[in-house]
């Protein structure tokens, strides 16, 4: 049985069930279910209603009630049910006269004053904002009448702020033709924009709306903000224009969600009764989302109650206000201080770009801003370090007992022997050099004199997320033999411009690895897997002089570690990568990540290594 169908006879068997003292002819449901289906404004949802009209129309049965009203409440929860339609209601009340919403008559120009000032609110807040409040959408017509005064009154006002606040909370009522001259006042005036397509049921027509190329007073554009504030008694043509500059991305829409109304409704008597239907007869259609507002009603980009949307939008519009230059002093840092001079002037000017398209132009809180500009940020540079970042300051340093840093050493580091005397090390962060130093005696003692004396090691650094550079030159020091100190790497510092060296330490805690030990590093990137910045640092040294063979897949390719800046006087926070390792003697490995010699997935990568390390000890024997 067809949707429709189980819709008339659900009313009919209701009517029998539940009514003994009163009596309806059952020509009323059937009549209510032909004006349904002949002026309801989406006929896809009433298959099967001829049908169902049809077979309804031979029940002769006399339907008992107690009173008019318990019926109409009924068949409205069931029409309402059945289709899942809120706005379809049945009410029942005699000699009602449908409101028509009059026409304005001739008034002289006193008294139109005193009505535009007590129906239109208008004010200039702090920050030059523009406030608008606006309780019924006028339509083609009676803007033509008083549009002269309106532009007096109101426009010429609200034209020299930098940003509106158009209240919409308590707008509930309007004229399908206002739509695109709201819309058009907040657009440029060329090319026309199609902003909706309107669908009248009972003439079977659809009607587009377009923005106006001539308008009465200037535009206010399309870069100055604009908040639309809403609450849940926002309704009907309110919310058309709402859900209109809301995806035209022209306005941010604060407040609570809209009552989910429609541009038209209508109430039509049900044949010679007094019982009458109220059928959304006409609906809205958006060319940019090819959906609608009603029903569900308009979705606010920030929802906050109605009491606290203005509020809120102020804040909006003066954090907006800060949008431009702390774009600016983001690249200017960024051009400054980037470790690759190149790169940081690509990423500068294109993130100058973005704020010139308006790509900021929506932020609607500290949080969004930064959300953005670090996706942007890591967008046009590929640098996953170059990013906002809170400004935390540093933890006091903890007084451990020898006791505590045993304790911490032991679950920070991993070791093993396994056969073929073949050692095992992992650990998942490089410590700062000089705070390690006092400890460092208690680290060789308990990690790295268990595994200094094996013939090979494997060095596990999926898991390890880098560390401070100092580091680096201590680690790689004991895989390299004492009397000779050499050259590991050279580092070009960009914000002071010089080029420190970082070579291998003599005075050393703890034996070196030998020569002739073999050293396998089991590396490896992916959303479970993480090899970054000092340890790929690590890593790089150790390949390029042959120390290691590496095992794994592809680095990270991030960056050593980055310095935070903040943006000029504000409270944001940018950690910009200003260090990179010496490239005269190949391609980088920051952005690009360190190429293994065995590639291999993660899972495999350990038992890879034992592999290699075990066919070649084997053999020596």
């Amino acid at each position: 049985m067809s949707r429709a169908l189980f819709l008339v006879a659900s009313l009919l068997f209701l009517g029998n069930a539940v009514f003994i003292n009163a009596s309806f002819e059952p020509s009323l449901i059937v009549n209510m279910a032909k004006i349904i289906m002949d002026n309801y404004c989406s006929p896809e949802n009433l298959e099967g209603m001829k049908e169902a009209v049809e077979a309804t129309s031979s029940n002769t049965d006399v339907l008992n009630i107690p009173d008019a009203e318990s019926l109409a409440n009924v068949l409205t929860n069931g029409i309402q049910t059945t289709i899942g339609d809120p706005r379809l209601k049945v009410f029942y009340q005699p000699n009602y006269v449908p409101i028509v919403p009059p026409k304005m008559p001739p008034l002289p120009p006193e008294q139109l004053i005193a009505l535009l000032q007590t129906s239109i609110k208008l004010d200039i807040l702090e920050g030059n904002i523009g406030y608008l409040r606006i309780d019924h959408i006028l339509g083609e017509e009676t803007a033509e009448k008083v549009g002269p005064l309106l532009l007096e009154l109101v426009w010429n006002k609200i034209l020299p702020t930098s940003a509106l606040i158009f209240d919409l909370r308590y707008t509930s009522s309007g004229e399908i033709s206002g739509i695109p001259y709201i819309v058009s006042y907040f657009s440029e005036e060329d090319p026309l924009i199609h902003i909706d397509s309107v669908y009248d049921r009972p003439s079977n027509t659809t009607t587009e709306l377009f923005t106006m190329s001539t308008l009465l007073g200037e535009r206010y554009g399309i870069n100055k903000p604009l908040i639309i504030l809403t609450s849940k008694n926002t309704k009907g043509i309110a919310e058309d224009v709402a859900y209109c500059l809301q995806k035209l991305k022209r306005a941010t829409i604060v407040g609570e969600k809209t009552a989910g109304g429609s541009v038209k409704v209508d109430d039509i008597k049900v044949g010679d009764t007094d019982f009458y239907i109220t059928v959304p007869t006409a609906k809205s259609i958006n060319p940019v989302t090819g959906s609608t507002w009603e029903v569900t009603g308009v979705t606010p980009d920030v929802e906050v109650n109605a009491e606290d949307a203005l509020a809120t939008a102020i804040k909006i519009i003066n954090l907006r206000a800060q949008v431009p230059a702390i774009i600016e002093g983001s690249a200017t840092l960024i051009a400054d201080n980037y470790a690759f001079e190149d790169i940081g002037a690509d990423v500068a000017g294109k993130l100058r770009g973005l704020l010139a398209k308006g790509e900021y132009s929506t932020v609607v809180s500290k949080d969004s801003l930064e959300t953005k500009l670090s996706a942007d940020l890591k967008a046009l540079s590929g640098d996953k370090s170059l990013k906002t970042t809170s400004n935390t300051p540093p933890l006091p340093p903890m007084n451990y007992t020898p006791e505590m840093y045993i304790h911490l050493i032991q679950v920070s580091f991993h070791t093993d022997i396994i056969e073929n005397n073949i050692g095992y090390l992992r650990f998942d962060m490089f410590g700062d050099f000089e705070e390690v130093k006092p400890i460092a005696q208690i680290i060789v003692e308990h990690v790295w004199n268990k595994v200094v004396n094996t013939d090979a090691m494997i060095v596990d650094l999926r898991n390890n997320i880098g560390g401070p550079t100092t580091a680096i030159a201590g680690f790689c020091s004991y895989f390299f033999d004492a009397d000779k100190q050499i050259v590991l790497d050279k580092l070009y510092d960009r914000p002071s411009g010089t080029t420190t060296e970082l070579w291998t330490l003599t005075d050393l805690t703890g034996k070196l690895k030998k020569k002739s030990s073999h050293s396998v590093l089991v590396i490896h990137f992916s959303p479970r897997y993480a090899t970054v910045g000092a340890a790929e640092e690590f890593v790089y040294i150790m390949k390029k002089h042959g120390r290691a063979m590496i095992v794994g897949e592809t680095t990270a390719g991030g960056s050593h570690p980055p310095k935070s800046f903040r943006v000029g006087e504000t409270d944001i926070f940018i950690n910009i990568p200003t260090v990179h390792s010496d490239i005269t003697t190949g391609p980088a490995w920051e952005g690009a990540g360190i190429t293994p010699h065995i590639p291999v997935s993660a899972e495999a990568a350990l038992e890879t290594a034992k592999g290699i390390l075990n066919k070649h000890l084997g053999g020596q024997k």
